[in-house]
């Protein structure tokens, strides 16, 4: 019998539950001001909710269907449903307490977090509503698109965009609406919005690239086309054997190559984003710096993705490029941008 978590406000724990689901998203959060850092904050985790439910291979797809459309509900203004129905809905499917990673304790702790944000000014919640629920409509739609397979099989380019800008552009414009309330002008609002599309796809794209074994073991996902694989004659379903490491290898480098076509886009939307509501420019450089020291390190061993080991930056290299983000303003974007791109910054300073 499900014990009804605390419907009560509770943003200390949402800052907590954000340090454990994701480490990365984290520096940004903890490098944004208030309020600012709260209201991204929250709507992390109400996408991280549908994040965890699409990715979920112990439930099957057409009960994810219903769980993520019963989640739409709850997020619906218009609507009935409720956030208690979502976890009601949900506890079924709940991992047990000792054997619950922090994705689901996030999942079952729904109410606290919706209490959380409902909480917050009626402008920040019709920022990120509607966001939310396009990004809920796009999981909702690939699950049922690839039911039969029990888990997603990218078919082309065309199709990994339209993915990454669901999971990822949508994020992108969600934090464009919380930055463009109050008096920003026209021409930076179109700015933003021009680009916000771009600088969530290539954070997507890096994940896409570099997570290939994850994905595949854990999730039952394969982001990398079949068109591609296709090409250097390899299947969706033969990406990590041994004896198809190179030809896989030569597709995660054209996925971190595509990745990188959206970095002049993305660092135009931070160029342009205001520094107001307690944002900040290293809480979005972080992200965007990092994710250029990871396309070079695709490029230079795409194989070990396909490995347990996988594909990181080093721990170095983070602290390096976060004390530099501290103290840069957007002019020193691309100069860190370039050295970055061929050196791991720590060995840049030496």
């Amino acid at each position: 019998m499900m014990t009804a978590p605390s419907p009560e406000p509770d943003i200390a724990w949402c800052h907590e539950a954000v340090q454990d689901v994701s480490r990365t998203f984290a520096l940004t959060v903890d490098v944004l001001e208030e309020p600012m850092s709260s209201h991204i904050c929250l709507g992390y985790l109400l996408c991280r909710v549908a994040d965890t439910i699409e990715d979920a291979g112990h439930v099957s797809p057409e009960s994810q269907v219903k769980l993520l459309r019963t989640f739409d509900a709850a997020l619906d203004p218009a609507s009935n449903g409720t956030m208690n129905e979502f976890r009601a809905a949900v506890d079924g499917w709940l991992p047990s307490s000792a054997d619950r990673s922090a994705d689901w304790s996030v999942v079952a702790q729904s109410p606290t977090i919706w209490a959380t944000f409902t909480n917050q000014p009626e402008s920040v919640q019709t920022a990120v509503i509607p966001l939310v629920r396009e990004m809920v409509d796009g999981m909702t739609m690939f699950v049922e698109r690839y039911a039969d397979t029990g888990g997603l099989r990218i078919n082309d380019r065309s199709e990994l965009e339209q993915y990454c800008y669901y999971a990822a552009g949508t994020v992108g414009r969600l934090i464009t609406n919380l930055l463009t309330r109050g008096n920003v002008s026209q021409k930076r609002a179109r700015r933003l919005y021009d680009n916000a599309d771009e600088f969530g796809l290539l954070l997507q794209l890096v994940n896409v690239s570099k997570d290939v074994y994850d994905d595949y073991t854990e999730e039952n996902n394969v982001y990398l086309p079949a068109e591609w694989l296709a090409e250097e004659g390899v299947d969706q379903e033969s990406i990590l054997r041994a004896d198809n490491r190179e030809p896989v290898a030569n597709v995660v480098e054209r996925a971190a190559s595509y990745a990188g076509t959206f970095l002049d886009d993305a660092q135009a939307y931070m160029e342009a984003m205001p520094l107001t509501h307690g944002n900040t420019m290293a809480a979005w450089s972080i992200p965007y710096l990092l994710s250029v020291g990871t396309i070079r390190e695709l490029n230079t061993r795409p194989e070990d993705v396909l490995t347990e080991s996988g594909v990181k930056i080093s721990r170095r290299e983070v602290i390096a490029v976060m004390e530099a983000a501290s103290t840069a303003d957007r002019n020193a974007i691309a100069e860190l941008r370039e050295t970055i791109a061929h050196k791991p910054y720590h060995q840049a300073l030496d």
